[in-house]
């Protein structure tokens, strides 16, 4: 009787019995065979440290330009940092060093819209070591309802596949930092739980410590065994709006001042971009603590998007919104053409409604709904959209509840 030379099973127990040369096995033998092979390649890992491309920062921004218009500074500290990150993998893994070089974390401030997440999206294509962003809005403390500040790393292991090493080198987005500001100068009316509280609970991730982190989340699985993650080499970057920090900017440049000398000194002040003059003590003044400020060391801000700004999203990156419309018409081989004037009143009316680069995908979705729910089933091949297309479907639509206030 034929049988499975590995688990033994008779041929008439399994599916399929392959026949070697002095063997057989079945298809269960096999299945297994192919999960232990696969485990086996993640071990050795896509993140090797020793085969690192040391990539420039020049080359960094070179890529970042493809996808993100403008915010050169920006993209300038984000490619320096990340190049520093990946020469002090390669520096460490040298145990013979004499000098230990610190990491620089990074903090990113810029109005919504300007594109914090998406240079954190578009930098994740071009690293070879693991990268995950996460959202700071659903960070609590221990013991209440959210998410534990370890989950942040719990993230970062399953992009690694748990592969603890890779993730120790890691990088992590964390957005919407800003909304972890401490609620209240007076932190002894009541427990500020998912601002000061947060805060507190990211300062042993951000310094570099070993932290205990539960591979599938801490509330739901209290029982499960902890991993521990050293998190001396993972590089932070945070991003946040800040929404109304150009108040407490503008009070520390003293713009609001009279007199004679007053206004010789705030001549060379650019009113309406104050987020350029950004420092430390302005977020702290946001309601950061002075620890957390100490311990992302590298500031720098994003640029209000301006029409020009907005009207090359809109066309020349590679995922921009026009050329993903065109590509989906041409899959229904149906030529799409979009007028100069229409792509100017989409910009006009993403500066109206202050939504920044993601109002374009609002407005032109607005715009576009109707071809495309109409055209697929019509023997057209072409279609061009007018201004006076755009603008009845936009009075169409109840769009002005886009508006912000």
């Amino acid at each position: 009787m034929d049988r499975c030379s590995f688990c033994g099973r008779e041929k008439r127990d399994t599916n399929l019995l392959i026949a070697g040369i002095s063997g057989h096995i079945c298809d269960n033998c096999i299945e297994q065979a192919y999960d232990i092979v696969q485990e086996e390649l993640k071990k050795k890992g896509d993140f090797d440290v020793n085969s690192l491309k040391l990539i420039k920062p020049a080359e960094i921004k070179k890529f970042l330009d493809l996808y993100v218009i403008g915010q050169d500074e920006a993209k300038k500290y984000l490619s320096v940092a990340v190049y520093n990150h990946y020469k002090r993998l390669m520096h460490h893994s040298k145990k013979d060093e004499e000098v230990e070089i610190d990491k620089s974390n990074i903090i990113l401030v810029g109005e919504t819209g300007t594109g914090k997440t998406l240079l954190a999206r578009t930098i994740a294509k071009l690293l070879h070591v693991p990268f995950t962003i996460v959202d700071a809005t659903v960070l609590t403390e221990a013991g209440y309802v959210g998410e534990d500040i370890e989950s942040i790393l719990t993230r970062l292991l399953q992009v690694a596949d748990y592969n603890v090493e890779a993730a120790e080198k890691g990088i992590v987005f964390i957005d919407e930092i800003d909304k972890i500001a401490r609620k209240s100068d007076n932190p002894s009316i009541t427990r500020d739980v998912s601002g000061e509280g947060v805060q507190q609970g990211l300062l042993k991730l951000l310094e570099g410590s070993v932290v205990n982190v539960p591979p599938q989340g801490g509330r739901k699985h209290p029982d499960q065994k902890m991993i521990p993650v050293d998190t001396r080499n993972i590089l932070f970057v945070c991003g946040g709006a800040f929404d109304g920090i150009e108040k407490k900017i503008g009070q520390r440049l003293n713009t609001q001042v009279v007199g004679y000398k007053a206004v010789r000194g705030i001549e060379t002040i650019d009113r309406y971009n104050l987020l350029q003059y950004i420092a430390p003590q302005d977020l702290k003044a946001y309601g950061l603590i002075p620890e957390i400020i100490g311990r992302l060391p590298v500031l720098t801000y994003l640029n209000p998007l301006d029409k020009k700004a907005l009207r090359q999203i809109l066309t020349e990156p590679r995922n921009s919104i026009i050329k993903q419309y065109v590509k989906l018409f041409e899959m229904d081989d149906i030529q799409l053409v979009f007028k100069n004037d229409v792509l100017d009143y989409i910009v006009e009316k993403a500066i109206e409604f202050k939504l920044g680069a993601r109002g374009l995908r609002s407005i032109c979705e607005a715009i576009m709904m109707d071809a495309m729910y109409d055209l697929p089933s019509t023997e057209t091949k072409e279609i061009t959209i007018t201004k006076k297309y755009a603008t009845e479907k936009i009075d169409k639509q109840d769009i002005k509840r886009l508006k912000v206030a």
